[in-house]
């Protein structure tokens, strides 16, 4: 897992590229590391704790994933064909498609988490980081970055490792009926692989960020709604 640390998080620990993609089953573990710093804000119940949770997680985990959802959005808004769409998502300037998504998962993120109780953020990180192994494991590369690197090396093994390392770390948090729900956000992660690859015909690094993003988001909007009605 050490060597996925300066992949996935801006933790300075000094990782080796080569094993990095050896460790791919250990996607599900990294949401203990990244939901640590923000999950004890909200157990403290500090002041704008909501605020500050997310904070400390894109301090935790950068901007990237935030910056492939900007592209991504780009992307799939545009009108065309498959090579349009694709050259919007690489282009380097942020549309209005990229900054409305920022935008969005940023409030939505804010706005759900006084409604969820504060394990809530390691769910959705939990889910977060599985969605994108499950991205991965489409190996269905779209260029020759760092997406395409870590699909070279997706198996069956590591698919079936960080499966039950997933299940394994849900029942930890399972103490309440309603945290159930948090299950149905990774659907939403599902959904943005599959349109991914219906608008580009692949994943890069951008979709597997967008991925993450969205599944988190969504995670925490399922529970917020099922923390007020059930």
């Amino acid at each position: 897992m050490k060597n996925l640390l300066p992949f996935l998080t801006r933790i300075p620990v000094k990782g080796d590229f080569e094993k990095a993609r050896k460790e791919l089953w250990a996607f599900p573990f990294l949401s203990m590391v990244t939901s640590a710093l923000p999950t004890a804000v909200l157990y403290l119940g500090l002041p704008l704790a909501n605020v500050l949770a997310l904070l400390a997680l894109y301090l935790t985990i950068g901007l990237l994933h935030l910056d492939g959802l900007a592209d991504w959005a780009d992307g799939i808004m545009v009108k065309g064909d498959r090579e349009r769409k694709i050259k919007a998502m690489k282009d380097l300037n942020t549309g209005i498609a990229g900054l409305f998504a920022v935008v969005m998962v940023l409030l939505l993120q804010v706005y759900s988490l006084p409604l969820v109780p504060f394990y809530a953020l390691f769910l959705a990180e939990l889910n977060s980081k599985f969605a994108m192994l499950l991205a991965l494991a489409t190996r269905k590369p779209l260029g020759s970055g760092l997406g395409a690197y870590f699909m070279e090396g997706m198996n069956r093994k590591q698919m079936a490792i960080g499966t039950a390392l997933y299940l394994l770390l849900i029942p930890f948090v399972l103490i309440e009926p309603s945290a159930l729900a948090s299950l149905l956000g990774l659907l939403t992660g599902v959904y943005a692989i599959h349109i991914s690859l219906k608008n580009f015909g692949g994943l890069n690094g951008d979709c597997i960020g967008a991925v993450a993003e969205i599944t988190r988001t969504g995670t925490l909007l399922v529970m917020a709604f099922a923390w007020q009605w059930i």
